[in-house]
């Protein structure tokens, strides 16, 4: 069977990942209230998440920087001082997130990067900081808590528990048992037994209660001092907070340019197999049947100059650990759509995602990932 039909299509990717800075994702707009900069809730329950659409285009540009393939992070169309994407069946950031190119036509990406929800929340105790949550998010996160009747913690605590400023009853004890991928991870390890399970109707309350504010001040680029009337109050989610997110990955092509693909196309194109030469330029729209029987070199030529530009790319690029592969473990398998994602998730920690860069905002840690 061959490597194509051999490879899983469909599958879930699910991300555990911890706020190192605070995060500010915000609505796009003003409003009255407590703070002026809100971020984005859910409809429904009120709770900070941070949208699939702000994460798509961070991780689409860190891949493409990872990549050393600029032109293919960002805006598809050509602009002033800007290529486009290159648009080409060899380049895995076209192929992994699509491409809209008006020239030689567009196509989707394999992947859909869902929302990051919350899974534990730290809030500040008499105990010192615990991290708050339901079992009903945990459930849904994969994990397991035992069947008890919240307010439960997995801490020695018998006693009301404050949460900011809202003190709780009585807690009874909980043991909280993560998926295996992750049972051993640090960060987890460090507050496992520091967690408090909430009934739904106060999560909401005690997160939104314990968001981080902030005021700052707008500086006037002409003088350099604060400008007149430009204070601003805004919010954020806090630092150690645990979020989980969801990549669903249909590769519906199957044919992924991995390093190792990449070497058996340039293979073809210089081998002497007329016909799985014609089969590959087919598939990339580069040769019609009833276009004529022959194969003109310089169609080969074009070919031949894109596979080699990408194998260039893995060789002189950031990739993880300077593999020469999206994998951290090359060893343990060809590089797949996901591999790119997580490769870019890694820079999240170092680049950040949302508003307020510049004030120190935004950094989250991948802890890890696992297939469902």
């Amino acid at each position: 069977m061959s490597r194509e039909k051999n490879k899983k299509q469909f599958f879930v990717c699910r991300y555990l990942m911890m706020t190192v800075d605070p995060v500010h994702i915000g609505t796009g707009g003003y409003r009255l209230g407590r703070v002026d900069l809100s971020i984005v809730r859910e409809p429904g329950t009120r709770l900070p998440k941070i949208p699939g659409t702000s994460f798509n285009g961070a991780i689409r540009s860190y891949a493409a920087y990872r990549y050393g393939k600029r032109r293919c992070a960002g805006q598809g169309q050509p602009r002033e001082g800007n290529e486009g994407h290159c648009g080409r069946p060899t380049c895995p950031i076209c192929y992994t997130f699509g491409t809209a190119r008006e020239e030689g036509g567009g196509f989707s990406g394999v992947v859909s990067i869902g929302d990051a929800r919350l899974l534990l929340f730290p809030a500040y105790s008499m105990t010192g900081p615990v991290w708050v949550s339901t079992r009903n998010i945990l459930e849904e996160a994969g994990w397991k808590a035992d069947p008890v009747n919240p307010p439960a913690t997995t801490m020695d605590w018998d006693r009301p528990l404050n949460l900011g400023w809202l003190m709780i009853e009585k807690t009874g004890k909980v043991s909280i048992e993560p998926p295996a991928a992750w049972r051993n991870v640090k960060e987890w390890l460090e507050v496992r037994d520091r967690i408090v399970l909430l009934p739904e109707k106060l999560f909401s309350q005690v997160v939104n209660s314990n968001l981080e504010v902030r005021t700052s001040v707008s500086i006037d680029p002409e003088t350099g001092a604060a400008q007149e009337g430009a204070l601003f109050t805004y919010e954020a989610i806090p630092r150690a907070t645990f979020l989980w997110m969801d990549v669903i990955v249909d590769d519906y092509r199957q044919a992924f340019p991995s390093r190792q693909r990449l070497d058996e196309w340039k293979r073809i194109l210089e081998g002497k197999d007329e016909a799985a030469k014609k089969k590959l330029l087919a598939r990339w729209g580069l040769w019609k049947e009833n276009g004529g029987n022959e194969v003109h070199d310089k169609t080969v030529e074009k070919a031949l100059g894109w596979v080699k530009s990408d194998i260039e790319h893995y060789s002189s690029g950031s990739l993880p650990q300077n593999t020469g592969s999206w994998r951290f473990e090359p060893a343990k398998g060809d590089d797949r759509p996901s591999d790119v994602v997580a490769a870019a998730l890694e820079w999240l920690e170092h680049l950040g995602i949302g508003g307020m860069g510049t004030r120190g905002f935004g950094r989250i840690r991948m802890i890890g990932g696992e297939v469902r």
